[in-house]
């Protein structure tokens, strides 16, 4: 639906409007780009790895304390 315009005020409205909007669009943009290049860091890459292996050791102490498993042991 298109808007009628009855003097050149309201468009200098909507245009400051739409420049602003446009300007906070590009400032979240840079913002999403830093937090993808923070979060792609090496130092990053590795904390994560890390972390999501105590996480998977504490979920399998946890589950052999409630479960009552034990760590199968191949004999040769």
């Amino acid at each position: 639906m298109k808007k009628r315009y009855t003097d050149f005020q309201e468009i200098d409205r909507d245009l400051k409007i739409l420049k602003l909007q446009t300007e906070i669009d590009k400032e979240e943009v840079k913002l999403s780009i830093d937090q993808v290049k923070a979060n792609m860091s090496p130092a990053s890459l590795v904390s994560s790895l890390f972390g999501s292996v105590v996480q998977r050791a504490l979920v399998m102490k946890a589950a052999s304390k409630i479960f009552g498993l034990k760590k199968l042991v191949s004999s040769k």
